[in-house]
């Protein structure tokens, strides 16, 4: 026969060619709004909310985020977290419906409206551009959530302006004073001038300020200077004796009403020469030296010792009691702390608990930060303006002992990034204290308590939150601004007490609010409730604090009313944010509920970090590091973005870049490369049709599904307890090694080279289908569009989506007893990796272009005998070479170690021709005359052959 090119026989028509319509390249930019567009129109989230219907409820309640400015990456963290767990509860088998949220009240939104159209409006006018502004803003934000993939009930959100809403809100207030938590009281609050408003707890950072330090003297007054000497134990005082202060808020002095003292520090007299200062005997010395005086001590007493013993205030004709106070420390300073209970919570409460009442406190500051007109010296002037005359003022009248600025840390208006002073206003507050009725917890012990009854992710969180109820204050929630929810109260313009029918009032508000807004309230003429007693009551045009919107959500939003309600009450089964929310949301919510309901409205609280550059930099636009969702979604797709959230331990810093997104794209790579080969090579597979029972299987795909299904129990268990970076690392792991690096490497000689028909081929095709069957679902919730684009390509009988798919149960697992159980790959995965590293060797030093050119010797000790013959001759399958032998390893000669104790092997270079179909070197090729270019199984395999038995690879 001819050996001419022109006379061989074209054998690629009998090879069984993977074929796919998945590209190898995602293309996600482009195709994902298309998807996005499909979903909209079949409305995947209604068809999913009725395939869950009946099931176990799993409810994760959204917290709002606030309606203004674009998303930013912090906010795709969020949601693609959120999205992640709905997802993964659908797989599982859960009911999760997800109704997005927004925060869309307050200060930025009524700031940004009075930008746009100046302040000269009213009222009204303000509070209905701000409901359109925040509309407009709800509305782009939508759109960028959705684009992430994010499935919720994005025609029906929650927004806290919502009429619903609003009336909602009004009511868990009404419960909350129907409890009897809610009170009127001065008290000093976090107060900014730029908002002319009190500032919740959330609201403050610290920042550091530059500050005038000042030791102030207040000379005893001239009637309580026979008391002062007696106290040290001395008939007199011998001359002019003065207390000293130190401070870092010189505006405050005008404010001074008070001089606190430790009672069990010991204090001293000391003689200075010119007069007598009193100052904290640990202090003293270094006192001396920052006024530039020597002094001799005197006389020493005991801090309780100098209780209301008066003293001379620098510049006004007032006294200044001496109170004792356990919170005056001796760290540094003099020992003495000077009280203006106006501007300083622990000199407030020590003033009243030493009987002054609302009427006796000073509070010269009014709220723009100017002193009143009237304050002599400094009428009229800004507080931060007043500090340098205040102090000159100090050193005029001689009560300057001591000036040096220091930076310090200062809390700071979050919005405006101004300092903040503490200021007595009158303001309504829920007070954590306060017994509510006989046997009843407080409302801090009730928040204590359900901060117990409430699983962290991470732990951590539990011991944060404890320690921030502990020691939090009663909560300020008024506000005095134009654009919230009011405090619908009526006050007696004589007593000032709330009307007797409030509650019930509060009711009709709520009504009427329903119908109309908060426009409702603010409009409202008196007589409309109050009829003939109107002009006895006020109204108050305060309104809540908007942590008091979005931590009240769970009233409206989770009771039965609500398409997210459920007849367990208000109660979630997951709280999702940043961890600022603890301080934020997760507190403000936790209080409302136990107030209202005795429990927190969460079972479950998940907090994630805050992200980062891969300098662990924090984002900022001034630096230029930050990292827009829309820019990466429009390079790269939001598959890639979501697939680092998942990669990313989200329980601390979460580290984003180029660079960081570009390996993230290769691991995406990674796991789309592998479904493409398993679409590629199920073309043409049947389910109903092809698929091979699990008895008749071949061995190497019994393991197969076999691992999958080890995997898919411990990818349900790490989705459950919420460890998506544990996902990632195993879905990349098998895809990787457990199919990349073993089982696709071998299969695909029988893919390509045996019957199209044939239980070998069948076999490997059954276990590929299952396999991409179960791993679409597997990767559904992190990979959403992908594992759609894949789900699309499967044969056989679909639903919709992939999104109303759930685990795959047909993932059967191999007996204990079998003898190619999952002991016996596991062997035999080191063999192959053993051996291979041989054969890179051997490629590396020129000996061999790939490894089926080679035939291998295996020396390897009893136990590795038996276990690689099991395999007879499809050992060679395994290794990918053209021959593979076993001999003992008392045999070897000239072979090379390998990891494995036990086991040595031996390459060389197969002497034998090579088949043009199979590329194995085999001694048959050549032999027969039909045709002389293959080897005997590819002759078996062809079309007109009686096929190729296989029995375990």
């Amino acid at each position: 026969m001819s050996d001419s090119k022109n006379d061989r026989k074209d054998y690629k028509h009998t090879l069984n060619l993977p074929q796919t319509d998945f590209p190898m390249r995602g293309g996600l930019p482009k195709q994902e709004p298309q998807r996005l567009a499909r979903w909209t129109e079949m409305d995947l989230y209604g068809m999913i909310r009725r395939a869950r219907k009946d099931k176990p409820l799993f409810l994760l309640h959204d917290g709002p985020p606030y309606a203004n400015g674009d998303i930013h990456i912090g906010h795709a963290v969020n949601k693609i977290l959120k999205d992640i767990i709905i997802k993964s509860k659908t797989v599982a088998g859960f009911d999760a419906p997800y109704v997005p949220g927004w925060d869309c009240h307050g200060l930025p939104i009524e700031h940004k409206v009075e930008t746009l159209y100046g302040k000269d409006m009213s009222a009204a006018r303000t509070r209905e551009l701000c409901r359109e502004y925040a509309a407009q803003q709800v509305e782009g934000q939508k759109a960028g959530f959705v684009r992430l993939g994010v499935l919720g009930d994005w025609n029906h959100p929650y927004r806290t302006m919502d009429f619903d809403n609003e009336a909602g809100e009004i009511r868990a207030l009404a419960r909350l004073v129907e409890e009897g938590y809610v009170f009127k009281g001065l008290k000093p609050v976090n107060w900014c001038f730029d908002c002319g408003s009190a500032l919740a707890e959330a609201e403050v950072e610290y920042q550091d300020k530059k500050s005038d330090a000042i030791d102030v003297a207040f000379e005893v007054a001239p009637d309580d200077s026979a008391k002062l000497a007696a106290a040290f134990g001395l008939t007199s005082l011998p001359k002019t004796t003065s207390i000293v202060i130190w401070t870092t808020t010189p505006w405050t002095i005008p404010a001074n009403q008070a001089l606190n003292v430790h009672p069990d520090f010991v204090y001293v007299l000391v003689d200075t020469g010119d007069r007598i200062l009193l100052l904290a005997e640990t202090l003293y010395e270094a006192c001396l030296e920052r006024y530039g005086l020597t002094g001799q001590v005197i006389a020493r007493a005991q801090g309780s010792t100098l209780d209301h013993i008066r003293f001379q205030h620098p510049f006004y004709d007032r006294v200044s009691p001496v109170f004792l106070a356990e919170y005056v420390e001796d760290g540094a300073g003099t020992g003495i702390v000077h009280s203006a209970p106006a501007y300083g919570e622990d000199d407030f409460y020590t003033c009243r608990r030493n009987g002054f009442t609302n009427d006796d406190i000073l509070n010269p500051v009014q709220s723009n930060g100017h002193y009143v007109d009237d304050l002599p010296f400094f009428g009229g002037m800004f507080i931060w303006k007043a500090n340098p005359l205040i102090i000159e003022k100090l050193r005029d009248v001689n009560s300057l002992m001591a000036h040096d600025p220091i930076v310090h840390s200062y809390m700071h208006c979050w919005r405006h990034k101004t300092p903040l002073i503490y200021r007595a206003t009158a303001q309504w507050f829920i007070g954590m204290d306060h017994q509510p009725e006989e046997g009843r917890a407080t409302l801090r012990e009730a928040a204590k308590q359900s901060v117990e009854d409430t699983q962290f992710v991470p732990a951590w969180g539990k011991a944060r939150l404890q320690g921030m109820i502990e020691q939090r204050p009663d909560w300020c929630i008024s506000r005095q601004r134009n654009w919230g929810v009011p405090i619908p109260f009526f006050l007696h313009r004589q007593t000032g007490e709330l009307h007797p029918r409030t509650v019930e009032l509060m009711e009709d508000v709520a009504r009427l609010v329903e119908k109309s807004g908060i426009e409702a309230w603010f409009s409202l003429d008196p007589a409309t409730l109050l009829g003939d007693d109107a002009d006895k009551y006020e109204k108050v045009t305060d309104t809540l604090d908007v942590w008091f919107d979005s931590g009240t959500t769970h009233y409206h939003v989770l009771r039965c009313s609500h398409p997210m309600g459920h007849e367990e009450g208000p109660r979630a089964d997951l709280y999702l944010e940043g961890s600022d929310q603890h301080r934020g949301w997760f507190q403000s919510s936790l209080l409302t509920g136990a107030g209202i309901d005795g429990h927190a409205p969460y079972r479950s609280l998940l907090t994630h970090g805050f992200t980062v550059d891969a300098q662990g930099r924090k984002m900022s636009k001034s630096i230029g590091n930050t990292v827009a969702p829309q820019e990466v979604m429009d390079k790269l797709g939001a598959d890639i973005l979501r697939l680092w959230v998942a990669s990313t331990d989200y329980s601390g810093e979460m580290a984003i870049s180029d660079e960081i997104l570009k390996r993230t794209a290769d691991a995406y790579r990674r796991i789309r490369n592998t479904a493409r080969f398993m679409l590629a090579n199920i073309n043409g597979f049947e389910p109903a049709k092809h698929s091979v029972a699990p008895a008749d299987m071949l061995a190497l795909d019994r393991w197969a599904i076999d691992r999958a299904a080890q995997l898919q129990e411990r990818i349900q268990k790490a989705y459950e307890e919420y460890r998506f970076l544990d996902v990632y690392q195993q879905l990349l792991t098998f895809c990787s090694s457990d199919m990349g690096g073993f089982y696709l490497d071998i299969i695909k000689d029988r893919q390509y080279t045996t019957q199209e028909d044939s239980l070998a081929r069948r076999s490997c095709q059954t276990a590929l289908f299952k396999i991409l069957s179960a791993l679409t679902r597997w990767i559904s919730p992190i990979l959403s569009f992908t594992a759609e684009e894949i789900y699309g390509l499967l044969p056989g009988e679909r639903l919709e989506s992939v999104h109303l798919e759930e685990y795959a149960d047909d993932l059967t697992c191999l007996p204990n007893d079998d003898a190619f159980g999952r002991e016996f790959w596991e062997d035999v995965m080191a063999v192959k990796h053993a051996v291979n590293k041989c054969l890179e060797d051997a490629r590396n030093q020129g000996l061999v272009k790939g490894s089926l050119d080679t035939e291998v010797t295996l020396f390897a000790n009893d136990a590795l005998l038996t276990t690689l013959g099991r395999l007879e001759d499809e050992l060679r399958f395994v290794l990918l070479t053209s021959d593979a032998m076993l001999k003992p390893l008392a045999d070897a000669v000239d072979a090379t170690d390998t990891e494995i104790d036990g086991l040595k092997v031996s390459v060389r270079v197969s002497p034998y021709p090579k088949c043009e179909r199979s590329w194995e070197h085999r001694p048959e090729v050549g032999q027969d005359p039909e045709h002389p270019t293959l080897c005997a199984r590819c002759i078996a395999n062809l079309p007109e052959g009686p096929g190729e038995v296989r029995h375990f690879v």
